[in-house]
């Protein structure tokens, strides 16, 4: 029996908590206090890429706010994220990079969130970026970067196994 390499373990990298509202003013303001409320973080302005006309979009217009969260903290928004989301996730929620996405589509859905009147109702969107205890160092480090090679990278069974496993999830399919 051989003994499984403890650098090759699926970790939690980091949570993505994001709320795109699409216009600067009041709304993004209650999206940063909805944002605060949640994680206990102050939020970052996420500004638009390109400009789109139909919707009134400006390129460097600041469209939405996000937090990111690691370590003890991301593992625990996660686990609050799934228990309003009723511990679901739909298979299509995981990309061929093994990272997991998925929307809760209002706040008060969390628990311990009660409804304010003077923020009104606002989704956000849950981003999971998995990634092997020793891996992805590769392409961050400073001296010969390189590519990460396909046996380091995590597939999307290996990340939907992980996901069952560490948090009890179901797949919806």
């Amino acid at each position: 029996m051989t003994e499984k390499n403890p650098m090759g373990e699926i970790v939690i990298d980091k949570v993505v908590v994001n709320i795109g509202v699409g216009q600067a003013g009041e709304r993004l303001a209650r999206a940063e206090k909805v944002l605060e409320m949640l994680t206990n973080h102050k939020p970052v302005t996420t500004h638009a890429k390109k400009t789109l006309r139909d919707f009134n979009i400006r390129k460097g217009l600041e469209i939405g706010k996000k937090v990111t969260l690691r370590r003890q903290e991301a593992e625990d928004f996660v686990n609050r994220a799934l228990f309003a989301r009723d511990r679901k996730i739909p298979a299509y929620s995981f990309d061929r990079q093994g990272n997991a996405h998925f929307g809760i589509p209002d706040y008060t859905d969390m628990e311990k969130m009660k409804y304010d009147p003077d923020i009104g109702i606002f989704g956000f969107d849950v981003s999971v970026v998995l990634k092997r205890r020793g891996g992805y160092r590769l392409q961050r480090r400073r001296v010969q970067s390189k590519h990460v090679p396909r046996r380091i990278r995590i597939t999307p069974e290996e990340a939907t196994e992980f996901m069952v496993s560490k948090f009890n999830i179901n797949l919806v399919r």
